[in-house]
């Protein structure tokens, strides 16, 4: 008997369906498979690490893991990326144009406009969809970067999370950086990770590295054949700069004789290899105003030793990076897979000069970029503490310089030191090498060409709709002729570049750059001309020269601006801006006791540049009570609220410079406990503490923690993850309140309207842009 017409359920079953299973046929669906002997693919992508800081791009720096994937692989040496984080990482994972793809800027803003949305659109297919799609396994650890900070909370829409964008499993940081020894959060799939304090020896690289092994081995516990996709994204090389203690070790010494001598080394180190043309010249050390590198010979021995330190540390986390990759080849190895697994190493921009000219041991002091003149961004510590769980450091920017060797600038700008980054690909069984082949490409390539890249050499189609609608088109192309054939011309011709006023147009061997005057304007570039096919560290302006050329370039910039929603420009004041309804965080909060950790921007919220109190409703306090109420930060900078000896205390961690008050003995019976905090000029808050209604203590003109501090949320009945006051954690842990506690209430005040306030304010885009 056929199926009635009015029977539902039943228009996709292509077997027969009768009244019993005896005059039926079953008919099953199967999830989309690979092709046969489809490779597995795995890119590694490093946060701020510059064209040089690598063995096979010219480093000192041992890379035993990254020599051997080069000796047999690939590496192209014209490899560009966008000049900052999120941009990058969404125009890799997707090919498509970053202001396109809605990231002209870091998940750290909110400006409201198409290029800047800071959100992966509903019609922006990503990697992992597509390989999902195509039968793959998916998975990504590490730095995500890629959704707005107003979204990282548990209670926001999770649309740009990874496990929404392809991923089957994630685990890592949604956040631009982190901390290496106590990160503020991590997430595990779509859910924070719920952890009170990290073990002694936590490490984040580490961490990361243990889950992504973790992945491949369930993966073939339970399929000996799927492929898969791993996203390794470090949150190395971002400050602040921690390293393991041997790591860190390793390197003593070793960069004593400064900055400029590491260049000279690191780019004749280029030459030998063949990773220029011949003629090629350095940069001179960079001495524009704004971005200058101090010469070395002209540092105290003081400021040498301590910059030799940090250095020390970064050439550790290298190290690290190397290690990591080493122990997943080993995997791969194990498996019988690393024939046919596609691995790529890259970074997503340059080195950075976010350290300023002299570095500093206090990292978000720093990084807040606060115009004040007495402003400390470099809290003075014990140098043996650098590059330790203690302080959170960045090197002076004449190492960022050495780090992008030979070129010019830095991170954040549209030269070649932001955006020309190494690469190496590997795919032993797919991209054998003929015996007269270097493996050195000089093709230009850029960042959206990956994705059609690796669909093409796996064989892989894209689907043409995302979520019903039409998929956004790539703008990158595929670089395979390149890496099969050493004489291939690209086929990437031209490329836009533009971040916050700094501008760029490649096409065809003609580079056209301009840097942010704003003196001049936001829309008023002063244009510089450069043939990279003879001078590719963009040295000899030739705009004077060929002013036609520069006007075509300009013209086309232009246009190609129109084409990718990167109009209108916006300054770093304008990214300032937010989004109205995020006032919503500056309204009063009552946390239960028991409630996990807050995230690190909803927390900031609270407090960011205006008076604020903390309201700690107790039980009733007995004698003997002790532990900590509520905590906000972490060594790098917070407060807390605590009783001890049955005496109540108020610590602040000014960026790394702790200071204490006691209110005294709390009577027997004590219900309400207060801290208040009233803005002050030039960036301070005086704090009153109170108990029952009395005032009991008085700590004045204390430095207002702004930017991205305090960096841990808060926490309610202990003292979680990163320690606000080492000395507390290292007598008491944690330090859990052993009373009743019913809650903590936080009561906000309005923002602080002063001129300090307003230039801290404007000052919030710029340290993120840096």
């Amino acid at each position: 008997m056929p199926v009635p017409p009015n029977a539902r359920g039943y228009e996709n079953f292509s077997g027969v369906a009768g009244r019993t299973t005896a005059d039926s046929t079953p008919e099953w669906s199967y999830p989309p498979s690979a092709p046969a002997g489809a490779p597995n693919i795995i890119v590694v992508l490093v946060d701020d690490m510059g064209f040089s800081d690598i063995g096979p791009f010219g480093s000192e720096i041992d890379t035993p893991t990254l020599d051997r994937l080069a000796a047999d692989g690939l590496r192209l040496t014209n490899f560009h990326t966008t000049p900052l984080c999120s941009p990058s990482r969404a125009a890799l994972l997707t090919g498509i144009n970053s202001h396109r793809a809605g990231f002209g800027f870091v998940a750290n803003a909110d400006p409201g406009y198409p290029g800047l949305r800071l959100e992966l659109a509903d019609d922006v297919l990503t990697l992992p969809e597509i390989l999902r799609a195509n039968g793959y396994a998916t998975y990504a650890v590490g730095k995500w970067h890629l959704v707005r900070d107003a979204t990282l909370h548990p209670a926001a829409a999770r649309d740009s999370w990874p496990t929404q964008r392809g991923f089957d499993r994630y685990y890592g940081s949604l956040e631009g950086l982190n901390s290496f020894y106590h990160p503020n959060q991590l997430v595990s799939d779509s859910s924070p990770v719920q952890v009170d304090e990290y073990p002694a020896d936590y490490y984040l690289t580490d961490d990361y590295t243990e889950r992504a092994i973790g992945y491949l081995k369930d993966l073939r516990a339970h399929d000996a054949d799927k492929p898969f996709f791993l996203y390794f994204a470090h949150t190395a090389m971002h400050g602040p700069l921690q390293a393991k203690p041997a790591d860190q070790a390793k390197y003593r010494g070793r960069y004593a004789e400064g900055w400029d001598r590491l260049r000279q080394s690191r780019f004749a180190a280029q030459l030998a290899q063949g990773l220029f043309p011949e003629g090629t010249q350095q940069k001179p050390r960079n001495t524009e105003p704004g971005y200058e590198a101090q010469e070395w010979d002209s540092l105290t021995p003081e400021q040498q030793s301590r910059f030799e330190r940090y250095m020390e540390v970064y050439a550790g986390m290298v190290d690290s990076i190397d290690q990591s990759l080493g122990r997943i080849v080993e995997t791969l190895e194990r498996f019988g897979e690393l024939d046919n697994t596609i691995i790529v190493f890259t970074s997503d921009n340059g080195g950075t000069a976010e350290g300023g000219p002299e570095g500093t041991r206090t990292y978000f002091a720093q990084f807040a970029q606060v115009d004040e003149p007495d402003w400390e961004r470099d809290v003075p510590h014990d140098d043996e503490l650098i590059g330790t769980a203690k302080l959170g450091v960045h090197y002076p920017r004449g190492w960022g310089q050495a780090s992008n060797t030979p070129f010019r600038f830095y991170k954040g700008q549209t030269f070649a030191g932001g955006v020309r980054v190494p690469f190496i690909l590997s795919w032993p069984k797919g991209l054998a090498r003929a015996e007269n082949d270097s493996g050195i490409r000089q093709e230009y390539v850029y960042a959206t060409d990956l994705a059609p890249t690796l669909l093409e050499l796996a064989g892989l189609q894209r689907p043409p709709v995302r979520n019903g609608l039409p998929a956004k088109d790539f703008d990158g192309v595929s670089a395979v002729e390149v890496l099969r054939d050493a004489t291939a011309v690209s086929r990437h011709v031209e490329q836009y570049s533009e971040m916050t006023g700094h501008r760029g147009f490649y096409r065809d061997g003609w580079k056209l750059l301009a840097l942010y005057e704003p003196e001049r304007g936001i829309d008023n570039p002063h244009w510089q001309l450069f043939d990279v096919r003879t001078d590719p560290t963009e040295l000899h302006d030739l705009s004077e020269q060929h002013p036609e050329k520069v006007a075509e370039l300009a013209a086309a910039w232009d246009e190609s601006a129109w084409h990718n929603t990167v109009f209108p420009l916006v300054t770093r004041q304008d990214l300032a801006k937010r989004r109205p309804e995020e006032a919503r965080y500056g309204e009063r909060v009552r946390i239960l006791a028991g409630t996990p950790p807050l995230e690190r921007y909803r927390s900031q919220r609270l407090i960011a540049y205006r008076d604020f109190t903390i309201a700690v409703e107790l039980d009733g306090y007995r004698p003997g009570d002790e532990g900590v109420l509520v905590a906000h930060g972490d060594p790098l900078g917070g407060y807390l609220l605590y009783i001890e000896d049955n005496h109540l205390h108020f610590g602040y961690n000014a960026y790394g410079r702790y200071t204490t008050v006691e209110a005294g003995e709390i009577p027997t019976g004590s219900k309400h406990l207060t801290v208040s905090a009233i803005v002050r000029p030039h960036l301070r808050w005086d704090f009153t503490l109170g108990i029952d209604g009395v005032r009991a203590a008085h700590l004045p003109d204390q430095v207002q923690l702004v930017g991205m501090s305090p960096w841990t949320g808060i926490s309610i009945g202990l003292d979680a993850r990163g320690p606000v006051s080492w000395d507390l954690r290292d007598r008491h842990g944690v330090y859990r309140y052993t009373g009743t506690l019913h809650s903590v209430t936080y009561r906000p005040g309005a923002i602080g309207v002063d001129e300090e306030t307003q230039r801290a304010l404007d000052s919030e885009a710029e340290l993120v842009a840096e």
